[in-house]
């Protein structure tokens, strides 16, 4: 018998959560649903370039079931591609990251915010405004 599912932390949710092929009214369309903690995975390991043994830390997930969630994410996003099917971005077992991380571009300082603090607005090391999550 498997073992529940854990939560997936995830930093944020998507902001854009349905894609479709354009001139294609979405009602013809059939869907692939990609889950939410998929997306993460596909943010943290192709977005953000993090190795897998990272991108696994930050989801609070083993380093095997990060593999898995992002070969089913890229998949499923090939199949999109390929099948002109639209994309929605819903489901999975996820929590929200308690903290946000930041790296200053200028000074390579890394720092984190509590989520719900909105984006701060320059290095606290530097005060430069050239920073990312």
């Amino acid at each position: 018998m498997p073992h529940p599912q854990r939560c997936r932390r995830i930093a944020s949710l998507p902001t854009f959560a349905f894609f479709k092929p354009a001139g294609v009214p979405g009602r013809t369309l059939p869907e692939v649903e990609l889950t939410v903690d998929e997306y993460e995975a596909l943010r943290l390991a192709d977005y953000e370039g993090l190795y897998q043994e990272q991108a696994a830390e930050r989801m609070g997930v083993s380093r095997q079931t990060f593999g898995r969630i992002v070969e089913a994410a890229r998949k499923k996003v090939a199949q999109a591609l390929v099948e002109g099917c639209a994309l929605r971005i819903e489901g999975g077992e996820i929590e929200m990251a308690e903290m946000r991380a930041f790296e200053c571009d200028d000074c390579q300082h890394v720092w984190e915010v509590p989520f719900g603090t909105g984006r701060p607005a320059e290095c606290p090391a530097c005060k430069s405004k050239a920073f990312h999550r």
